[in-house]
């Protein structure tokens, strides 16, 4: 118990730290903070730009979240003694991770939020791929309802083929909840190509709104 408070105390003392870094490096547009459950265990899918979407996605909320990364960010040195002390979740993505999946699950079983980006790597190019369906089982063995979260911007400011970011204007939009009941009456596939397809919608809205060229989809 005490392990786990100092863990949420830090995290949120890394939170305040990464607003500051937020506020001197980017001008985040945030849309539809409302849509956060209050209550009980969600899961934010996102799409993947950048290194930096953790920090988009989850400074602008004041709820606790866990993250799940890939297992080789551990084998850096900075981030493998970083990501431990806020409770980050290792992933092996080259076969079914049940260790993973466990403690994600137990996590959304004690009413916490997730947050997962099930395209697996970052873009090549700032479109959104197709998400993987793994994710669909989590939402399946507990109550958690999904958030759809879907950032623009950030490919831009720091795309995988840059070695550093670079300043500019990063839009973050979460999206109606999906709650419980309405994903236990779904496929994978359907409740897969639905985020998929919001996510895009959700992209080029943002897009839209800083007068921005949509993507073709």
């Amino acid at each position: 118990m005490l392990k786990e408070k100092l863990i949420d105390a830090w995290y949120w003392l890394g939170c305040w730290g990464c607003r500051v870094f937020c506020i001197l490096f980017f001008r985040l547009l945030v849309y539809g903070r409302d849509n956060i459950p209050k209550k009980g265990p969600f899961i934010l899918v996102v799409n993947h730009q950048s290194y930096l979407d953790p920090l988009f996605c989850g400074v602008p909320l004041k709820k606790r979240l866990f993250y799940v990364a890939r297992d080789s960010l551990f084998d850096n040195w900075l981030l493998g003694f970083l990501l431990p002390t806020i409770g980050t979740i290792p992933l092996r993505r080259d076969k079914a991770d049940l260790a993973a999946m466990r403690n994600v699950i137990n996590r959304l079983k004690e009413g916490r939020g997730v947050c997962l980006f099930p395209e697996g790597t970052r873009t090549e190019d700032g479109k959104i791929a197709p998400l993987k369906s793994r994710f669909s089982l989590l939402c399946k063995r507990t109550e958690a309802s999904i958030v759809p979260v879907a950032i623009d911007g950030a490919f831009e400011c720091w795309p995988r083929h840059k070695k550093m970011f670079s300043r500019g204007l990063i839009s973050i939009r979460y999206g109606k909840a999906i709650t419980h009941e309405q994903i236990k009456n779904m496929s994978d596939g359907q409740l897969t190509k639905l985020l998929t397809d919001t996510l895009r919608w959700m992209q080029n809205d943002c897009r839209l709104k800083q007068g921005k060229k949509t993507l073709d989809y």
